[in-house]
């Protein structure tokens, strides 16, 4: 694992925090490379459940090392995208505890994750054209997708920020806080790994995937992958504990 990317556990979450405070935790190569090592680990490990991304220093990320581009560097793993997840992210659940500033890059690295906490003085925003560049690693295709296109289409041509409260209300944050994000991350994260795996993994599958699929064909796309849940050892454990008064005894298969 990179120096630029750290990693802790705890019960089952996997914390994974990018380490370059003295650069406003700029992407470069070597934190994107940590990033998707983390997030092999992650999907390898059955004992992880979730992951949280955040940034070292109170600040989650900036963008694009600057400096780093100018040497020709590429803060992008192919097949993963921008800091190793805007392309493809991992197959279990991943959280964004921000703090400080979320711009471009750092942004758009937001906006892949699953779930979103932010401190209530975080600030959000894809100020590419203001450097003359574009949000090409996601703030232009999937924003529009999450948010009304009119309001995407004036975040990406002025390049203006957003604080923490107005990402909330247009639904790009799930929770704010005065107290730190990675605290109330956590506290969700915790929320996750109560739920059975299996149905957790299937459904954030059927979430992401969805979107791509006919009206035609998403009960049989559906279908096809809710085997994996309803005949699972973990879908008798849950009714199970509910028919006792007791807590699952989550296996994950």
């Amino acid at each position: 694992m990179s120096e630029e990317v750290l990693t802790e556990v705890r019960d089952g979450i996997l914390i994974v925090t990018i380490n370059r405070p003295e650069a406003k935790n700029a992407m470069n190569q070597a934190a994107a490379e940590g990033i998707a090592a983390a997030m092999d680990r992650l999907d390898a490990e059955d004992d992880l459940r979730v992951a949280i991304l955040t940034g070292a220093g109170g600040t989650f990320c900036s963008g694009m090392d600057l400096k780093g581009f100018l040497r020709g560097e590429r803060p992008s793993i192919d097949g993963r995208g921008f800091g190793g997840i805007t392309e493809k992210g991992p197959v279990k659940p991943l959280i964004a505890a921000v703090e400080g500033y979320a711009l471009a890059g750092g942004f758009e690295l937001m906006i892949s994750c699953d779930l979103v906490v932010a401190n209530s003085g975080a600030k959000f925003g894809i100020p590419e054209a203001k450097r003359g560049l574009a949000a090409a690693a996601g703030g232009l295709v999937k924003l529009p997708q999450m948010i009304a296109p009119k309001i995407a289409m004036e975040l990406a041509l002025t390049g203006d920020f957003i604080d923490a409260q107005r990402a909330y209300d247009l639904g790009l944050v799930n929770r704010v806080t005065d107290g730190p994000a990675l605290d109330a991350a956590l506290e969700l994260a915790g929320k996750v790994t109560a739920n059975g795996p299996v149905a957790v993994r299937v459904s954030k599958q059927v979430i992401v995937e969805s979107p791509g699929w006919s009206y035609e064909e998403r009960w049989q796309k559906q279908g096809a992958l809710m085997p994996q849940v309803f005949m699972s050892e973990d879908a008798r454990e849950g009714s199970l504990a509910f028919a006792e008064k007791r807590a699952p005894n989550w296996k994950g298969k």
